[in-house]
């Protein structure tokens, strides 16, 4: 069996709650072994749980720590910080997010250690960066989603601002932490540089992650607009409609999508009609049209015409919970899920990294680790 990418590197990860500990998330899958540093009372993410029973292995926390490591320092202490060094002397990466500056304060600042051990690889996860007028201001996921404009492209014109359900700052910035410290990785191993320095910071990847409308409102000034769950064309033939039963979306964005689209619902007289015989006639005509769409899709199950409009090639898909989602036949043919020792003595399926390889890809037999158990 080949073996991981980066089996053989290590990672001194000193980072706590989402970002960070996503981004070495998927180095572990990937290899890596990393070394999860953390003070006495552990890691936050391990008590994100309603749930008293699953405190200290929250499934927030066993979910992302799967295949690490963990080891308990006070930071605080001599005898800490000198252990700390030790590790981190002995690692390839290290990963912090800290607020600025704070890793420098403790002795065991980037600039101090690869002084030391200039083959580092050092990623510094913050909210806005190592530097700019605000590199102090404390920062989380809703922070960011609320100051980035997230939360304004939500919803609908005169809708009140609205947070994405989960962490989406906190995950877009984890994979990009970590597609950075590859490549510091890749570099290295080329001689390029002897070690590197990121600074990765929310805001900026929250904005990266915005670049479909962040790049045509720096290149033309065109401001986003909020379209609720009409697609990113703004076509009114992709939209998500109510059904019979239940709710379907629809991307039917080229015009033989939309012939396809109405002959499937008995509508394609309309194609005959100049408010509808075009893409610019049926933007015009927007709001007609979907109330035409809707009253033929409220005649049949969502499961009906998601079957009507595959058969014929037209992208449709049932709005389903995150239940039914992880719960799909097809899934189970994907390498998406492993399953790893639960802290009961049962098993636990947790999500695998979401690519695949033929061979040597993503992976742990290991689950998240105990305070302080190695």
């Amino acid at each position: 069996m080949a073996q991981r990418a980066l089996t053989g590197l290590r990672v001194a990860d000193f980072s706590h709650v989402v970002a960070g500990p996503l981004a070495t998330h998927f180095l572990a899958l990937n290899g890596a072994e990393v070394v999860k540093i953390e003070p006495p009372r552990g890691d936050a993410l391990r008590n994100y749980t309603l749930d008293p029973a699953q405190r200290g292995m929250a499934p927030a926390f066993g979910g992302i720590n799967i295949g690490k490591t963990s080891v308990v320092l006070d930071l605080k202490t001599e005898e800490g910080r000198a252990k700390a060094e030790a590790i981190i002397a002995q690692s390839d990466v290290v990963v912090e997010n800290f607020r600025p500056g704070v890793m420098a304060r403790l002795g065991l600042g980037p600039a101090e250690m690869r002084a030391k051990y200039p083959h580092l690889i050092w990623c510094a996860v913050s909210g806005f960066g190592q530097s700019g007028p605000m590199a102090d201001v404390a920062a989380m996921d809703q922070i960011i989603q609320s100051l980035s404009g997230v939360m304004q492209l939500s919803g609908l014109p005169g809708d009140p601002a609205l947070r994405i359900g989960f962490p989406l700052v906190d995950t877009f910035t984890g994979l990009l932490a970590a597609f950075a410290i590859q490549t510091a990785l890749l570099q290295r191993e080329r001689g390029l540089v002897a070690g590197q320095e990121i600074d990765v910071a929310m805001l900026d990847a929250a904005l990266v992650m915005l670049l479909s409308v962040v790049n045509p409102l720096l290149m033309t000034g065109e401001e986003p607009l909020r379209t609720g769950n009409r697609g990113f064309s703004r076509a009114p033939t992709s939209d998500t409609f109510a059904c019979a039963d239940g709710e379907i979306t629809i991307g039917a964005v080229e015009d033989w999508h939309v012939a396809k689209l109405l002959a499937v619902l008995g509508l394609a007289d309309l194609l005959d009609d100049p408010a509808y015989a075009t893409r610019t006639a049926r933007a015009a005509h927007a709001d007609a049209l979907a109330a035409r769409l809707a009253a033929a899709l409220a005649t049949q199950p969502a499961a009906h015409w998601e079957d009507a409009l595959r058969a014929v090639g037209v992208p449709a898909a049932r709005v389903q919970d995150v239940g039914q989602a992880v719960a799909m036949p097809h899934l189970a043919q994907r390498d998406l899920f492993l399953t790893l020792p639960a802290p009961d003595g049962g098993t636990q399926r947790v999500l695998n990294a979401g690519f695949r390889f033929r061979e040597g890809g993503p992976g742990t037999d290991r689950p998240a680790p105990v305070l302080g158990a190695g």
